[in-house]
């Protein structure tokens, strides 16, 4: 195990140590991509061998269409996380997001727990800023910085005000802040995205995220972690905790929000996350709409457990999307957004 056997006063690490040890997923809300199925192509007139995960998303090439998305870092031992996923999205051909640099824009000796392009030399890097963090100080030199320390060729900034209520050290000051991330889509020297953490993003906002300058959208949606319910584990107020129940059910599924969004943005960059587990899932995702899947805490217990449980892990979510492929007869990820075998399941 990489992680200390006792528990640390810091959060990053309590976070982690929450997401594999407690039930932080959202109670009474799903997905929703169990309610889709593909129809079975018996006849898939494609040889196995040759379907291709290839795909670009925003000019980079890659070999698959998934990403490890922000999960960690801050710490010595979540700084070793992140070099194991960098490692395996390297070696994999997956794009690559690390979790929220503010630490080591602040404090400099974190830096190295977010430095993983040496890892990553051939793969599109996400940094990762909350976006609250430009109405707390954080200006263009600060998002500049935190590109820097992660080598990274793009960044995100999420979206995550129901955390932030219940976090100790919230920053719940959202107001206004649409201005400053198109002030800041507009001046930054990579492209700038828009995430949530497990709540979702509505065709609505997307769209005026999007105009507002935004290059892509992960979504994020409800289905897998919710953030309330990890920090309701986090508090000792009693009133926090019991509040934070009221919220086990809250987002929108990550299936109607991939719809939702590409039915307001046709062309839009998008990227589908928020409860995937397997190939299936991003399977599906890629048929609703998105450009690329991504997958979180899914994987994060085998990135704890070995550099070779992360990359079994990695290879049987590739298996199970070239066989979905297979199944339907799509050779590639373009027909694979085409498809018309997938359909709503009726009870």
């Amino acid at each position: 195990m990489l992680l200390p056997e006792k528990p640390t006063g810091e959060r990053k690490i309590e976070h982690v140590r929450l997401c594999l040890e407690e039930e932080v997923n959202g109670q009474g809300v799903t997905t929703g991509f169990e309610n889709y199925r593909f129809r079975h192509a018996a006849l898939p007139e494609v040889d196995f061998d040759e379907v291709n995960l290839g795909t670009t998303f925003l000019g980079f090439e890659l070999r698959t269409p998934f990403l490890i998305s922000s999960m960690t870092g801050g710490s010595k031992a979540t700084g070793e996380i992140n070099m194991r996923l960098a490692a395996a999205a390297e070696a994999r051909g997956w794009a690559l997001g690390v979790g929220s640099v503010r630490a080591a824009v602040e404090r400099g000796e974190l830096a190295p727990t977010f430095r993983v392009r040496e890892m990553a030399p051939n793969i599109p890097i996400i940094a990762n800023l909350g976006a609250v963090q430009l109405n707390y100080g954080f200006g263009l030199d600060d998002c500049r910085r935190a590109v820097d320390i992660a080598g990274a060729d793009m960044l995100v900034l999420h979206l995550n005000g129901l955390q932030e209520v219940f976090q100790p050290e919230g920053n719940t000051r959202f107001g206004g802040l649409m201005s400053k991330i198109e002030e800041l889509c507009q001046v930054m020297d990579v492209p700038v995205g828009i995430k949530e953490v497990g709540w979702g993003i509505d065709g609505v906002t997307a769209l005026n995220l999007l105009d507002a300058g935004a290059a892509f959208i992960d979504v994020a949606g409800a289905g897998g972690t919710s953030w309330s319910q990890v920090e309701k584990f986090r508090s000792i107020d009693p009133v926090r905790r019991a509040a934070a129940e009221a919220f086990e059910d809250w987002g929108h599924p990550t299936s109607d929000c991939i719809a939702e969004v590409r039915d307001y943005a046709p062309t839009a960059a998008l990227i589908g996350s928020g409860g995937l587990n397997t190939g299936v899932d991003a399977a599906k995702a890629i048929a609703l709409g998105a450009d690329l899947a991504g997958f979180g805490r899914g994987l994060l217990g085998s990135a704890v457990a070995s550099e070779e449980a992360l990359n079994e892990k990695l290879a049987q979510v590739e298996l199970e999307l070239r066989t979905a492929m297979f199944g339907i007869g799509a050779a590639n990820i373009a027909a694979l957004k085409e498809t018309d075998r997938l359909v709503k399941r009726y009870a």
